[in-house]
């Protein structure tokens, strides 16, 4: 894949020269819940390929409870969120530590230019990354990165990082997404769902935040989908999830959905906000998971649970969850529009129509498909679970 001094994409890449037939691995994701969510396959494709390896997977501390108990791991650092000189401080620290490591191979699954500078730092002889203009000099080996826009799988295009080492091509059903259920999680939310009166009813979730807000569906499509939904079936029980940053819009949508309810308001029951763990662990005991592409999305995506996916100005093809096809999943989209995918800050047309042209019948309709198959097919969900192992070694803070 050219020579290391002037690296050169290539689409038949080279298998690197490898010291060791056990590496020493390192990973580098850093940021956005959902994209660590779909690094997960190929943590899992990388212990099948190098079974006795270390890997070592740095990452963020909102983002660290997805992969700390991941048993595919070896170790887990997570990186301080600090900034200014104190970030200076940090990561230069960070980088002696990961230098001592002495790590034979780091892989960048992000391209950011801190990712790509600890990725370079680690002084590992082979570093994979993808072509960035000022920071491909930071790697050995670079791959052509996909258009984020592109109708392909974003765990597909990471896969291409992998392409040079001789791992097994992506498959949804040997290598899904993964996030292990944590116990003292799963606990506190069958407590919490007891004192709330849940019991042998049928959880929904619905997650009303998003990505960002440009992918958020209207807060009164919400609203209508929690009123259908519950007057279908009283025995429902609704329970609304959010980011921090929406809790009170969705504290909002439930209050004026209780209040459309009258007596059957107690379908939507007030149990609070989640963190990351309690929010898979509630997903795993619920009857369907609806809400539009986020990285609660791709958390869901490590259950068994039936998925309603909504798609505004993403694309199904490249942001439904990777998971195995047995396991119920079903995007609802406003159809083909000329401004769709759309990655801009802003609506062009002004209404909004990739979002505003999905209908809160569609989404019921969807959820009571997802309802019916879960039910009949699958029976209740049920945590997706691989073979027992104690996860990895979460180490602490560099010094």
């Amino acid at each position: 894949m050219g020579n290391l001094a002037s690296p050169a994409v290539s689409s038949h890449p080279q298998q690197p020269a490898i010291a060791s037939h056990e590496p020493n691995i390192l990973l580098v994701r850093l940021r956005l819940i959902g994209d660590v969510v779909l690094t997960t396959p190929l943590i899992a494709a990388l212990r099948r390929r190098y079974p006795n390896s270390r890997l070592t997977y740095v990452v963020e501390a909102a983002a660290a409870p997805v992969v700390r108990g991941n048993r595919n791991l070896t170790h887990i650092v997570v990186v301080p969120k600090t900034r200014g000189t104190a970030r200076i401080r940090d990561d230069l620290a960070l980088a002696r530590r990961l230098r001592r490591e002495r790590f034979d191979i780091a892989i960048d699954l992000h391209g950011g230019p801190r990712a790509a500078w600890l990725t370079w730092s680690s002084g590992a002889p082979v570093r994979i990354g993808y072509r960035i203009t000022g920071r491909s000099w930071m790697y050995t080996h670079v791959v052509a990165r996909p258009r984020d826009e592109a109708p392909r799988p974003t765990v597909a295009n990471q896969w291409d990082l992998l392409a040079s080492l001789g791992v097994e091509r992506p498959d949804q059903g040997r290598f899904p997404l993964e996030m292990e259920e944590e116990r003292t999680a799963a606990a506190a939310v069958d407590r919490r769902l007891a004192d709330a009166g849940v019991g042998a009813h049928h959880i929904v979730v619905i997650h009303v935040s998003a990505g960002n807000p440009f992918r958020r569906w209207p807060a009164e499509s919400f609203e209508a989908l929690v009123v259908t939904l519950a007057r279908r079936d009283p025995s429902r029980r609704i329970i609304l999830t959010s980011g921090p940053s929406d809790a009170r819009a969705a504290s909002a949508i439930a209050d004026r959905s209780r209040q459309t309810l009258g007596s059957l308001a107690g379908a939507v029951p007030e149990i609070g906000e989640f963190d990351l763990a309690e929010l898979r662990a509630l997903v795993a005991r619920a009857a369907v998971y609806i809400g539009g592409d986020s990285g609660p999305l791709h958390i869901a995506g490590t259950t068994t649970t039936p998925i309603v996916a909504l798609f505004g100005p993403t694309l199904a093809q490249r942001s439904m969850p990777w998971r195995d096809p047995r396991w119920f999943a079903e995007a609802v989209e406003a159809g083909p529009l000329e401004c769709r995918p759309c990655r801009l800050r802003e609506c062009v047309p002004g209404d909004f129509r990739c979002l505003t042209r999905i209908t809160a019948e569609e989404v019921a309709a969807a959820a009571e498909r997802a309802i019916t198959c879960g039910t009949s097919q699958y029976g209740s969900s049920r945590a997706v679970r691989g073979p027992q192992g104690t996860g990895p070694q979460e180490q602490g803070q560099p010094r």
